[in-house]
């Protein structure tokens, strides 16, 4: 019996009701394993259903015996039920790209996502405009692989996220803009070139390369080698020099040896990541990888996932300590655990918190760093 169906009987003898859905790439390859191995589940919804998510919830409520499994693929565009969005603080995200055409032997996404699919430009810059006047002063910008963007303008012109970025700087009232996620092989000499000219583009590029070694990339099926990789590194630090890298890493992928690890600590040394992501990998049933021969052991796996974070730990630890006595330009998003204190973020995604007055709250404001850990910052507002 799950935690989550403890809850749940908890607060029932408490008199109050509780639904427990899942959601997500899984649930549209696992659906109906899911409603089998945990029936206290009240609904799973696939990725490309969440607009009904509120439906599906009035649904439960109204019929409490259900359980409602809904992952069919629309063949409505999913950007055609997007509600109306407004913002509901200083930062919102705009999704502008869905699915994924890679097929990385590890990922299902492109099975329960489908294929790529962009938002055209006006529809994305009418709900720039829109969150913007609504409150929002940054915009992260969302796709599953969002540098393939390619939406239409308004002649019917195909563009690329390049141009979207532009048009988006355009709009007064947003003073910062992000995107994510971004997949190597796509990043073109016309988005680097964003990172030279658009000053409200974030000096943070999270850039996931998963391994640094070329024979362990090759059976993930992405289509860049490390040093296809590193040379787009280079590129984006000569158009800008303060920028910081993030990415993500999976570490034990089938087949991988210690040499191939080391290649991936390699990278990581050369590139010297702000913030990074890793992981043990694991099988997704009904990928290529998940049937692939030599599977590493789980002990291996452990081990090289321990010393790949102490070294990424490492790393931004160091450029945390190194904030210390700059001035950083912070939005404040909410109030911190103790009183009188407020936590955001700076432009290179750190939390910092500081003393500060409420009314900073969804605004941007200049600090000066006090203090550095490995996972926040402290600052001055000056």
């Amino acid at each position: 019996m799950g935690r989550e169906y403890q809850i749940k009987l908890e607060r029932l003898e408490e008199g109050k009701d509780t639904i427990i859905g899942v959601t997500g790439c899984v649930v549209q390859a696992e659906d109906k394993e899911i409603m089998k191995r945990a029936p206290y589940v009240d609904f799973a919804l696939g990725p490309l259903r969440y607009f009904r998510l509120k439906e599906v919830v009035n649904e439960i409520f109204n019929q409490r015996e259900m359980q409602l499994l809904d992952t069919e693929f629309s063949a409505v565009s999913k950007f055609d039920k997007l509600p109306e969005n407004k913002a509901e603080g200083a930062c919102s995200y705009l999704a502008i790209q869905e699915g994924c055409n890679n097929f990385c032997t590890y990922c299902v996404v492109p099975y329960t996502r489908g294929v790529e699919m962009s938002r055209p430009v006006e529809d994305i810059l009418i709900e720039a405009r829109r969150l913007a006047d609504t409150g929002s002063l940054e915009l992260n910008l969302l796709g599953q692989n969002v540098n393939s963007y390619h939406g239409e303008d308004a002649n019917g012109k195909e563009r690329n996220l390049a141009y979207l970025l532009n048009k988006v700087a355009e709009i007064d009232k947003i003073k910062r803009i992000r995107y994510t996620t971004s997949y190597p092989a796509d990043v073109d000499d016309d988005l680097i070139l964003c990172h030279k000219n658009i000053d409200k583009l974030m000096p943070y590029l999270h850039l996931p390369i998963q391994s640094g070694s070329d024979a362990i990339l090759k059976k993930m099926n992405r289509r860049h080698t490390s040093g296809d990789y590193l040379r787009i590194v280079e590129k984006l630090k000569e158009a800008n020099p303060n920028i910081g890298m993030s990415s993500d890493f999976i570490v034990g992928f089938p087949g991988e040896t210690d040499e191939d690890f080391q290649k991936t600590l390699d990278i990581v040394n050369r590139v010297k990541y702000i913030q990074a992501f890793s992981f043990k990998y694991s099988k997704r049933p009904g990928t290529p990888a998940a049937v692939m021969e030599n599977q590493v052991e789980e002990k291996v796996k452990k081990q090289r996932l321990q010393i790949l974070q102490d070294l990424l730990f490492d790393y931004q630890t160091k450029f945390n300590e190194n904030s210390v006595g700059k001035v950083m330009s912070v939005l404040f998003e909410n109030k911190g655990r103790h009183k009188g204190q407020l936590t955001g973020r700076t432009p290179y995604m750190q939390n910092l918190y500081a003393e500060a007055d409420n009314s900073l709250i969804n605004k941007i404001v200049e600090v000066r760093v006090s203090g550095a850990s490995t996972n926040s910052l402290s600052g001055e507002v000056i």
